[in-house]
């Protein structure tokens, strides 16, 4: 038996599902088309009208998004680290340290210029 098999079969299962899904919600959903259901959600409000070329961000969410991205990164050296802390020895735990010390100087300094701050 080849080793893809499994891997094959759980995606044509998958996909069967999907297409059961739709073909079902088709069938069995409610028909009743109308304007406010077919405009976008915004909890309950009336939709602000949006410029032709899309709303602008504050740069803010930026700012909130590369610091998002800093610290999933850092987690993902984490873990493989975690995972062989027993081979690495001193080593290890001298990089980690240096690698943290220097995520946490950035984490400082974010703080203290207000990034962290939603006003």
């Amino acid at each position: 038996m080849h080793p893809y098999v499994p891997i094959l079969v759980l995606g044509v299962l998958a996909a069967i599902f999907v297409a059961g899904t739709l073909v079902t919600s088709a069938l069995v959903g409610p028909k009743r088309y109308n304007r406010a259901k077919l405009d976008s959600y915004e909890c309950g409000i009336e939709p602000t009208p949006q410029p032709v070329g899309g709303g602008r961000f504050p740069v803010k969410y930026y700012i909130t998004a590369m610091l998002f991205i800093v610290f999933d990164i850092e987690i993902i050296f984490l873990y493989p680290w975690a995972v062989a802390f027993d081979q690495m020895a001193l080593f290890g735990l001298i990089e980690m340290v240096i690698f943290i010390a220097t995520v946490f100087v950035a984490y400082a300094y974010v703080w203290r210029r207000g990034g962290l701050e939603w006003d």
